[in-house]
């Protein structure tokens, strides 16, 4: 089975993964793509991952120099050195001098034909393993019909099956989109796209469109271009990252508030905390991320809306030191840039910070920071839906936060993801005797039982503190409660000096 050879590896990272090892030899490949989707990255990437196993490669460009080749490689670090040869093609002397034009032979007819003895002078002086030919809109161009196209492609593509060599086919898109005579001819498909954002550095996606006898990881998978090359996101697949693990409850060290989930939460769940801003959302999971490193875990956080440095200071006089956690190494924390980052690779960048350091907590705050880096609400929820399942397949508890617009009332979120939480905990504010003050529920637990009333709590100097459950105020949820308790001595359901 085809599946069981040697492919030729790509070289970028993530791609090769989502070719299942590669391209298979022997064959013709088409990648397409607008200018600046990264495609001559791609190709120079490809040979230089020949080079490296010895194979000889052969980039040949009819739009590029080779000037302008050699310097974007060294733009990445790269040297072509000599197991890389680049052959520029272009049109002859006499072609180009008006007064030498033919006037019984459309000087296409000579340009294509001389381009195609050049194609295949060239690799016969090479003896190349893997080639490059960049780019196929010169060769439709001096074409002129979709049929002569076609029957050069299919003349390329039977010259190159006899050499048993690797070919890759560069399309820039710039003459006729529509036009798919490749499409059927070439073994596999890769489609490179860039978007443009109203706000933001542009984003890129490659999708594997075809791929003939073989097996591939299908949909959109986010990509970048960076110093070194092009790095692929493959899109996440929960299903395929399961470890077994033992369940163990992870407490908060605050014995109301562990009352209040049940007793802890569960190992290898997910919990969404909700509320308004300025409810203590952060605060609510630092609580257990404080708790798990003091046990000896280790946490990952990802903090998308303050600036860390704000962030330290802050929960520094909670007395939680962040800084101090991180410096010890049991804390991992990063700073998101929404605005820069697309989803494929936060989840990556979340991946690789787990897997690498085994940490068993991780934080996200806020997914109101994450959504701003997602084309649109749904997808939203499938990335979140399989980055959750990720996590807790391998054991890691995941906490998020979603801030929630308005202040008391009826409360509106961003986006629902209530159902895809195990836990959910609500915060809210409500007026009571003349002071804004804050309660805390938990209205939702998959792993067990819960409690369902309503406590108030104060975050102070030595950070969280709850009380007991409020019984005699009803309607605190709504932020205007009424007081339902015995009228001597006012509400005794708060305690006396925690507001």
């Amino acid at each position: 089975m085809e599946t069981a050879l040697i492919k030729a590896k790509t070289g970028v990272a993530g791609l090769d993964d989502i070719l299942v090892g590669g391209l298979a030899p022997g064959h013709v490949f088409l990648m397409e793509g607008s200018p600046g989707t990264g495609k001559t990255t791609i190709a120079l990437s490809f040979l230089m991952s020949g080079a490296e196993i010895g194979e000889r490669g052969l980039y040949i460009t009819l739009s590029e120099t080779e000037k302008e080749l050699r310097t974007g490689a060294r733009s990445h670090g790269w040297d072509l050195g000599d197991a890389i040869e680049v052959s520029e093609l272009v049109p002859p002397e006499s072609l180009l001098d008006p007064d030498s034009q033919q006037s019984l032979l459309y000087s296409s007819d000579l340009e294509l034909g001389e381009t195609t003895k050049a194609i295949f002078d060239a690799f016969e002086r090479i003896q190349p393993s893997r080639v490059v030919l960049d780019s196929l809109s010169e060769i439709r161009l001096l074409a002129q019909s979709s049929l002569r196209y076609r029957r050069q492609i299919l003349a390329l593509k039977h010259f190159f099956a006899t050499k048993n060599v690797t070919v890759l086919l560069l399309d820039d898109l710039t003459t006729d989109t529509m036009d798919k005579t490749v499409h059927s001819i070439a073994h596999g498909v890769i489609k490179l796209e860039e978007l443009a954002p109203e706000y933001g550095s542009e984003r890129r996606r490659l999708r594997i469109m075809k791929y003939r006898g073989q097996s591939f990881r299908g949909g959109y998978h986010d990509m970048v271009i960076k110093n070194g090359g092009v790095q692929v996101f493959p899109r996440l697949v929960a299903s395929e990252h399961r470890i077994p693990f033992a369940r163990m409850q992870m407490t908060s060290g605050i014995g109301e508030l562990d009352a209040l989930v049940g007793g802890g939460l569960e190992q290898g769940s997910s919990t969404l905390v909700l509320g308004p801003a300025g409810t203590g959302k952060s605060t609510f999971c630092f609580q257990f991320a404080v708790a798990a490193v003091a046990r000896g875990e280790k946490v990952a956080m990802f903090i998308f809306d303050e600036e860390l440095g704000l962030l330290f200071d802050r929960t520094k006089a909670l007395g939680m030191d962040l800084e101090a956690m991180r410096d010890a190494g049991l804390l991992l924390i990063e700073q998101v840039d929404a605005a820069e980052l697309s989803p494929g690779e936060f989840a990556h960048r979340v991946r690789d910070r787990v897997d690498s350091s085994d940490a068993k907590t991780v934080v996200i705050d806020s997914l109101n920071g994450y959504q701003a880096a997602m084309p649109a609400e749904g997808a939203l929820t499938l990335h979140i839906h399989e980055l959750i399942q990720y996590l807790n397949r391998r054991g890691t508890t995941t906490f998020l936060t979603v801030a929630q617009h308005g202040l008391v009332g009826d409360m509106k979120s961003p986006v629902d993801l209530t159902y895809i939480a195990d836990t959910v905990i609500l915060l809210r504010y409500f007026e009571a005797l003349g002071k804004v003050r804050r309660a805390v529920s938990v209205i939702k637990k998959r792993t067990g039982r819960h409690e369902d009333t309503i406590r108030e709590y104060k975050i102070g100097v030595t950070g969280l503190i709850l009380g007991p459950p409020l019984k005699e105020f009803q309607g605190v949820l709504r932020g205007v409660p009424t007081f339902i308790g015995s009228s001597e001595g006012g509400p005794r359901s708060v305690p006396e000096g925690m507001l």
